[in-house]
C-alpha cells in the first residue's frame, strides 16, 4: 500500500515583515504570512477575478535566520513544506482550529527592493552575492558568437535526424 502524502508548494508575497523568536534551547522560529493569488469566475457576474488566499508558514533553523534577516513585506518566494493542523480550546471555551504550512525548503524569488529577477534559496546568500559557481572551465572552443553565419556548404548533415 502506498505511502500517504503530506506535501504543499506555494508561490506568493509576504504580506508582512518576518517575525524571528527562538525556543527556550535557543533553536530558531520564523513565523511569515503568504499570499498566493489565483485566478477565479465570479459566480454571479460570471467575470474573472484574482482571489487571494492567505497562509501562515512556519521556518525552523538556518533557514529561519536566513528568512528574517532577508525578507521583507512584499518579497516573493516560494515555499515546500508540509501542512500541520492544530486544535485548541480557547479562553471563551470555544474550540479553534489553524492549519499551517511548516517548510521545509524557502526559495527567494525576487532581489530585495525591486520585486523582479534574481532569485536563490534561503541558504545564507546575501543580497549582493551570487549562488557558488562552478571552478571548473568551460570549453568554449566550439561556440560562436550570436549572429554570425554557418559556414558555406551548411551543417545540415551533422544533424541526427
Amino acid at each position: 500500500m502506498p505511502a500517504d502524502l503530506n506535501r504543499v508548494t506555494l508561490v506568493g508575497r509576504l504580506t508582512r515583515d518576518p517575525e524571528l523568536r527562538h525556543t527556550n534551547d535557543g533553536n530558531p522560529i520564523c513565523s511569515i504570512r503568504l499570499a498566493v493569488t489565483s485566478r477565479a469566475r465570479d459566480n454571479e457576474t460570471g467575470n474573472w477575478g484574482d482571489r487571494s488566499n492567505y497562509f501562515d508558514v512556519t521556518v525552523f533553523g538556518r533557514q529561519a535566520e536566513t528568512a528574517s534577516t532577508y525578507l521583507n513585506k512584499g518579497r516573493r518566494i516560494g515555499v515546500d513544506g508540509r501542512l500541520s493542523w492544530r486544535e485548541w480550546q480557547a479562553q471563551d471555551g470555544t474550540r479553534r482550529q489553524s492549519v499551517e504550512v511548516i517548510a521545509n525548503d524557502v526559495f527567494f524569488l525576487d532581489s530585495r527592493g525591486n520585486g523582479g529577477g534574481g532569485g536563490g534559496q534561503a541558504s545564507g546568500w546575501g543580497e549582493s552575492s551570487a549562488p557558488p559557481r562552478s571552478d571548473l572551465p568551460v570549453d568554449t572552443s566550439d561556440m560562436k558568437p550570436a549572429g554570425e553565419a554557418a559556414p558555406a556548404g551548411g551543417d545540415d548533415d551533422d544533424i541526427p535526424f
